[in-house]
């Protein structure tokens, strides 16, 4: 029998992210700050939310509508950057992205962290842009998924196919 593992991703469930711009979108058309200030967002491609206002203020305050939408929803801010608004025109523009996937980098500084700090038998794995975290026992893979959840590496981490 294989030895029990689980996997370390770094995933946003697109349609929560979808959910939260819609709540956030309506919030800004009702809320009565926001009247006459042309704020709005929407989704700019596949992984992008812009955002626009007439001010910066408003711009800014956009943003943060929609990050509290998205923390309402579970959605870990380390999963979401975004920049300062910029003027184009006659409006305040902002992007912001999602972040998916772990880096080559972080994943070697995650695989460190369990080889050093982890019990003896714990291995880790790069596979792409995921790891896969084996071990002869299940509570010790219960033991890395503390340290690792304990650990900040600047990036949103979720545990999957446990078994």
């Amino acid at each position: 029998m294989a030895d029990p593992s689980f996997d370390v991703v770094s995933k946003v469930d697109r349609q929560e992210v979808d959910n939260a711009l819609n709540q956030a979108s309506k919030e800004l058309g009702t809320r009565f700050d926001f009247r006459n200030t042309g704020a709005q967002v929407a989704w700019a491609g596949e992984e992008a939310i812009a955002f626009q206002a007439e001010t910066e203020e408003r711009c800014r305050a956009a943003v943060d509508v929609f990050q509290e939408k998205l923390v309402k929803r579970g959605i870990s801010m380390k999963a979401f950057e975004v920049g300062d608004p910029a003027i184009s025109g006659k409006v305040f523009k902002v992007t912001g992205s999602l972040v998916q996937g772990i880096s080559s980098e972080k994943a070697k500084e995650i695989a460190k962290k369990v080889r050093d700090e982890a019990p003896k038998g714990v291995q880790a794995q790069i596979q792409g842009d995921q790891l896969r975290i084996s071990g002869k026992k299940k509570d010790h893979l219960q033991d890395v998924i503390a340290l690792l959840k304990n650990s900040d590496f600047g990036i949103a981490l979720q545990f999957t196919n446990y078994r």
